[in-house]
């Protein structure tokens, strides 16, 4: 049974309009240290890892998870989608996304 979790896709500057909500962000691995990972997406996010996460240092990776008061993310699930993504795309696209929420389903 698979719960559906609405995860707008988002980037660093929208965070304080998402805390305690789920989001979806992609950003590129720039520091891991245990279970916490620093990402930029369009500005810097530290991520709380859950034990299932395999990241590169180096590679972008997509999370969905939960908006933290002070700004971090609780990771839900974690993807390392590798080393040749156009960060300038994905912001563009969290952009659009949030600009057209009836469209792709970000109103929570």
């Amino acid at each position: 049974m698979s719960e559906h979790i609405a995860a707008p896709r988002i980037t660093a500057p929208s965070l304080d309009a998402f805390v305690s909500k789920h989001v979806s962000i992609v950003g590129k691995v720039t520091q891991l240290r245990g279970d916490q990972a620093t990402i930029d997406a369009d500005g810097n996010v530290t991520i709380l890892l859950n034990r299932e996460a395999h990241l590169t240092n180096g590679n972008a990776a997509l999370f969905i998870g939960k908006v933290n008061p002070d700004l971090s993310i609780k990771a839900l699930s974690s993807r390392d989608v590798g080393a040749n993504v156009d960060m300038g795309l994905c912001t563009q696209v969290a952009e659009v996304a949030q600009r057209h929420r009836a469209i792709f389903g970000g109103d929570n």
